[in-house]
């Protein structure tokens, strides 16, 4: 019998392309209007007896890094993802941070950007996915195991951005987006019950650091697509 992941946001740009890639596991779609992430008691219902919680819902609507705006009903969404895996025995979620968690245009230092810096948003969202992964941080000390995936541009074309360069350096392939979170799932623990990593392929003037302790490495890049 497989092993059953919930995908929250099942139906976003991530979530199709993991429901697609993750086909050894049974996967259980959470996504509007079947299903809504706010309302807790259903989402309590539904995710016991899962390995994982793979929380990607989110509305980009009116909160994303260019609006200036928050919708505090998405950290209703990752504070009841975050809850109802304490609750119901699930072991271990995947939380969808974002690059926008630290700001990274312009950087110019030497080495790569680490995610073990202390973080300065590019944006309100950017601020809120912050926010996600230090309620990360403290559902661990309860026995949570929390990835925080700082995930670069994943989209429906899987296809690098042209312009502007910083957008093109960030760019996630679907195939590296499954395999990282594969690992992520297969790993036998996650040290101290808690990562932030950047997810990204391995691109032409990445300034991300990409290690991680699941030993996954990128194998595409956007300078194979020209």
């Amino acid at each position: 019998m497989k092993e059953k992941i919930a995908i929250t946001g099942s139906n976003g740009t991530i979530g199709t392309v993991l429901k697609e890639g993750l086909k050894e596991y049974q996967i259980t779609s959470i996504d509007l209007p079947e299903n809504d992430v706010r309302e807790y008691e259903k989402l309590l219902e539904i995710v016991p007896q899962h390995l994982a919680i793979i929380h990607l819902a989110w509305d980009t609507k009116t909160d994303n890094f260019k609006s200036e705006k928050i919708n505090p009903e998405n950290a209703t969404m990752f504070y009841n993802a975050y809850k109802a895996a304490i609750e119901s025995g699930v072991p271990r979620v995947i939380m969808a941070s974002s690059v926008h968690a630290d700001r990274f245009y312009g950087w110019n230092d030497p080495g790569y950007m680490s995610p073990e810096k202390t973080p300065v948003p590019d944006s309100p969202y950017g601020a809120h996915k912050v926010f996600m992964e230090a309620s990360g941080r403290y559902y661990a000390t309860k026995g949570l195991q929390v990835v925080c995936i700082r995930f670069g541009g994943v989209n429906p074309q899987n296809q690098p951005a042209t312009e502007p360069p910083h957008e093109r350096a960030v760019w996630f392939s679907h195939n590296d987006c499954i395999s990282l979170v594969k690992a992520i799932l297969k790993a036998k623990n996650i040290p101290d019950n808690f990562v932030v990593m950047y997810g990204m392929s391995d691109n032409p003037g990445r300034i991300h650091d990409i290690s991680n302790p699941f030993s996954w490495r990128p194998t595409d890049s956007a300078k194979a697509i020209e």
